[in-house]
This record gives structure tokens, sequence and C-alpha cells, in this order.
């Protein structure tokens, strides 16, 4: 044997097995960003939100969550200056009371009391409403935050079914093994502009349900960065000391109750 030919024999052999080991040697596909949604949201027992009634206190307000398969009513009841107030958002619309009394309410009335329901009741049952027609999901890769490994995912909403604040901006870290939401980003607009960083502290289940507080964050020096940087580079900042903590985002008295009875029986106790 020439020393041509068992050059050949010997870097054409070393091709041909690297190139067969090419497919086996290549890591998993990633998890697409669906697959991980849908795992958190089994974990926290978000199916069961679909007929439930929760309850809870936020900020010295009480709220009422009422889910139908599709329908709901959120209300909320708070005492200020002038009495008692309780306003609710549903299918069918916006509705406020004050002391027993209903009033009529003009379009920029109304939209507060939407956005403010909608905000609390959004981050009360995360990540329920992240299978939301109008939600946009996208998978942007793997991170470690306090030595554990995340999936990250980002949130965006389209126009027409998105709300109000459907230029929000959101990033998830979901633990890959527990699949357990632990952190998040948003970028907001409504109102006035800024971004938070969220960690999720006292983790506790009702009813089967997993709820969570939060020590809400934010960066003075991020103001001017390019939204996705400033979201996607939120952990490290939070690891390095640099985010000062804004506020605690606490739920109180949470129960869960479970709704076997049709829409029109519940819908008729508000």
């Amino acid at each position: 044997m020439n020393k041509e030919y068992y050059r050949f024999l010997k870097y054409g052999m070393g091709i041909l097995v690297f190139l067969f080991c090419i497919p086996g040697c290549r890591p998993a596909n990633p998890p697409q960003a669906k697959e991980i949604l849908f795992k958190a949201r089994k974990v926290h027992g978000s199916e069961i939100l679909n007929r439930a009634t929760v309850r809870f206190v936020f900020r010295g307000k009480s709220f009422e969550v009422r889910r139908f398969d599709g329908f709901f009513l959120y209300k909320r009841r708070y005492t200020d200056s002038v009495g008692m107030v309780e306003e609710a958002l549903s299918n069918t619309g916006i509705t406020q009371f004050i002391n027993g009394k209903p009033q009529v309410l003009d379009e920029k009335a109304k939209a507060k009391i939407e956005t403010d329901l909608n905000s609390v009741v959004y981050f009360a049952l995360l990540p329920f409403n992240l299978d939301d027609e109008a939600v946009r999901s996208q998978y942007l890769g793997q991170a470690e935050i306090q030595g554990e490994p995340y999936y990250k995912v980002g949130i965006r909403f389209t126009p027409s079914n998105g709300g109000k604040d459907w230029q929000d901006r959101y990033i998830y870290w979901f633990h890959q093994s527990r699949g357990t939401m632990d952190y998040l980003a948003y970028y907001y607009h409504t109102n006035e502009t800024g971004s938070r960083f969220r960690k999720a502290v006292r983790v506790r289940e009702r009813s089967g349900v997993r709820f969570a507080d939060y020590e809400n964050y934010a960066d003075p020096e991020s103001a001017d960065r390019k939204i996705r940087e400033n979201l996607v580079s939120f952990p490290t900042r939070f690891e390095q000391g640099r985010l000062r903590l804004l506020s605690e985002v606490n739920l109180e008295g949470i129960s869960v109750v479970p709704l076997t009875q049709t829409w029109a029986s519940v819908d008729a106790t508000h």
C-alpha cells in the first residue's frame, strides 16, 4: 500500500465517521415556546382557573375573579373619601357603584377601570393568561439565574385582541426541570414608559393553584437601553446588585373555589 493511498483511507474514513456522527452529536432541538408555556400552566394549576372563583386582597382592595369557559367577571371593592366603591369588568361591559348607587361613566373612566382590573388580575393569575389568542410567544434561549437553569420566553400581543396595553413587552424565565415561572421582566407603555424585573417569592398553593408574591425591581441606569437589551439583561444586573427594590407585590387572603354550575347561575350572583 503506497503512502498516498494510505493517507486517503486515513483521512477519508475520518471524514466519513465525522459526517455520520453529526446527527447523533448535535444537541437536542430547543423546546418550543408553546411547549414551555403549556408545562408552566400545568405546573401552576392554571387549568383549574378555567372554572373558578378567586378572591384576594391587593394593597387594601378586595378582588374577586370569576371565570367559566371564556366568560369572566372581575370585581374590585374598596373604601375611599366618597364611600364604598365597587367596580366590575366582564364580557358585557364595565360598571361602577358608589355606596350601592350605579354611576354614569365616560370613556376615560371606563378605560381606567378596565386597565386597573386587567393589570392586577393578569399578574395575580400568571401564567394563566399566557395562552390567550392575543399572545405571541417566542423562545429566546437558555439562561442561568442564581445557579439555576431557565428557559427564556418572550411575549408580545396582537393589536386587535391585546387590550389597551398591547404594546407592552414581556420576558419570562421558566425553570427547566420544575417548569415554574420564577422571574419576569416587562416594558410598559401605558400612561408612562418604563421597565421592571420581578422575582417570585413566598410561593404557596391554594386548591391546586400556585400563587406567588413578587419583589419588584428597577434599574435607574437603564432608561436609554433598547427594550430587548434591557429586558434580557435584567437577571445579570440583578445578580450584580445593580437593581433597586421598588416595592413588593403581595396578595393576601387568597382563596380558590372551583365552579361546577353554569355561567348563567354564576353571573346571576354578582
